[in-house]
C-alpha cells in the first residue's frame, strides 16, 4: 500500500513531474488550496510551517482546486503569481486538480482512503483540507478550519522533535 501513495505522479506549476517518493524520509503536508476562499490567508501559515521546518524534513505541497465555490478560477501562472505576491509562498505548488468525483486526482483518492474525514466519509468538504503524511506512509487528516500552526505538534512528532 505504501508504494501506491509514493509513486503517484503529480505535475508542478512549472511542469515538472514529481511523486511523494521524491520526498522520501520527510514529513509531507499536502493541502488543496484556493486563491479566493475565506481560508486563503492560511497560505501565510503554510509558508511559515515550510520555513520553520523544511531544514528538519518537512515538505509543504499545495494543490490548487476549483471544485469548491469556483474559488480557484485562474490559470497556473496567475495562481503562482498571486501566492508569491500576496503570501510570499515558496513551497512547491502543483497544477490544479480535482479532489472529489470521477476526475479526482489519484493522490487525493489514496489520501482520502488512508485518512477518511468525519464519520468515515472520504469526500473532501472544502478548500484547505490538509493531509500530513509521515515517512512511513501514515496519514492524518485535518479540516479546512484547522489553522496551519495547529499542526506543529504533529509535524514535530513526525520529525522527532517532540
Amino acid at each position: 500500500m505504501i508504494d501506491d501513495l509514493f509513486t503517484i505522479p503529480c505535475t508542478t506549476l512549472g511542469g515538472e513531474q514529481k511523486t511523494l517518493a521524491d520526498f522520501a524520509g520527510k514529513a509531507v503536508l499536502v493541502v488543496n488550496t484556493a486563491s479566493k476562499c475565506g481560508f486563503t490567508p492560511q497560505y501565510k501559515g503554510l509558508e511559515h510551517l515550510w520555513q520553520a521546518y523544511k531544514d528538519q524534513g518537512l515538505v509543504v505541497l499545495g494543490f490548487p482546486c476549483n471544485q469548491f465555490g469556483k474559488q480557484e478560477p485562474d490559470d497556473e501562472a496567475a495562481i503562482s503569481e498571486f501566492c508569491k505576491l500576496n503570501f510570499g509562498v515558496t513551497f512547491p505548488l502543483f497544477k490544479k486538480v480535482e479532489v472529489n468525483g470521477r476526475n479526482a486526482h489519484p493522490l487525493f483518492i489514496e489520501l482520502k482512503k488512508r485518512a477518511p474525514g468525519f464519520l468515515g466519509t472520504e469526500r473532501i468538504k472544502w478548500n484547505f483540507t490538509k493531509f500530513l503524511i509521515g515517512p512511513d506512509g501514515g496519514v492524518k487528516r485535518y479540516a479546512p478550519a484547522t489553522k496551519p500552526e495547529a499542526l506543529k505538534a504533529g509535524i514535530e512528532a513526525l520529525l522527532g522533535n517532540s
